[in-house]
């Protein structure tokens, strides 16, 4: 099919916008976290890897984290094992764990590598357990609130003690991408399962990543939960703090805000929050000042005025 004049005019000025981006990012790591939700439809699945894959042929140093929730659910209820979340966080029984296992490592991973393989990338699949990726323990019964006389166990959960980032430096270093499921083990091998959002961040952190990018339902952090439209373009901790307290950030959500905080206080430069739905968000959000969805930086105040333009949404500082 030939270009148009005003196709190729296009495309010109859009590789020439892009340019200086790809110069700052050649190199750096970037950590794409993407959520169980959009591994059920092949459509949105393919669009969101090509993505990864533009990024991976201009030299990003691309590491990305799968959940697969949505796939857990539907396993452990044809299993008759019920699915109880508190504040957005799975209680995983000796049967949720199982099944933790095949989803995530067996199913979700292996279709993402599949599709990998179609696209040319070099991925290569990996869990929090291997080569002690994530070193974690079992999270004891929690009180939820200081005032409560019951407490929570979530069971096979775990609560992260360490990352060790050699096994996907060398892979990185190799030109692979690492495709890394959340599923860890303790230091006797018991399986735990932990929050994707929160092993990202972890990596992006460990890794001193240039970028977490948190690939989720909505199009980015709302200022009102039932408007779509009210993506806050971007903020800073205090701001994401303040939204927290004004009940703006719940269920689901709240791993993400903690994962948000952890990662940057951590040494991560800037987190994203964007919508898997949105044709094209990550190249938007990496090659465009306005993108698509929420920006979290330490400081607001560090932004330049360019990227302070918040064409979505009203700016929380």
């Amino acid at each position: 099919m030939k270009l148009h004049r005003t196709d190729q005019v296009a495309t010109i000025r859009a590789l020439r916008a892009a340019a200086p981006y790809i110069r700052m990012y050649k190199g750096k790591i970037f950590v794409v976290k993407a959520g169980g939700a959009v591994f059920g439809d092949a459509d949105m699945t393919r669009a969101l890897i090509e993505q990864i894959a533009i990024l991976h042929y201009l030299g990003v140093r691309v590491v990305m984290v799968h959940g697969g929730g949505p796939q857990l659910t539907e396993v452990t209820e044809a299993m008759g094992v019920p699915t109880r979340m508190v504040q957005g966080r799975r209680i995983t029984d000796e049967k949720a764990i199982d099944a933790t296992s095949m989803v995530l490592n067996g199913l979700i991973n292996t279709r993402i590598l599949a599709i990998c393989r179609d696209l040319e990338i070099a991925a290569v699949g990996l869990s929090g357990v291997d080569a002690a990726l994530v070193q974690a323990h079992r999270r004891p019964p929690v009180k939820l609130n200081p005032t409560d006389a019951e407490t929570v166990d979530f069971g096979f959960v775990g609560d992260i003690d360490r990352i060790d980032t050699s096994v996907i430096r060398k892979h990185l270093d190799n030109g692979l991408m690492p495709v890394i499921s959340p599923l860890s083990a303790d230091a006797r091998g018991q399986l735990l399962n932990i929050n994707a959002d929160t092993v990202a961040a972890a990596i992006g952190a460990a890794l001193q990543a240039e970028k977490l990018m948190l690939c989720t339902g909505a199009p980015g952090i709302l200022e009102d939960i039932n408007d779509p439209g009210s993506v806050i373009s971007y903020t800073d901790l205090a701001g994401l703090r303040r939204l927290r307290a004004a009940g703006k950030i719940n269920d689901g959500m709240l791993p993400k805000a903690m994962a948000i905080e952890d990662a940057i206080s951590g040494g991560v430069r800037r987190v994203h929050v964007i919508g898997y739905r949105s044709p094209d968000a990550i190249l938007a959000e990496v090659f465009t000042n306005e993108g698509t969805g929420t920006l979290i930086v330490a400081d607001v105040k560090a932004l330049s005025s360019a990227e302070q333009q918040s064409a979505p949404g009203e700016a929380v500082d």
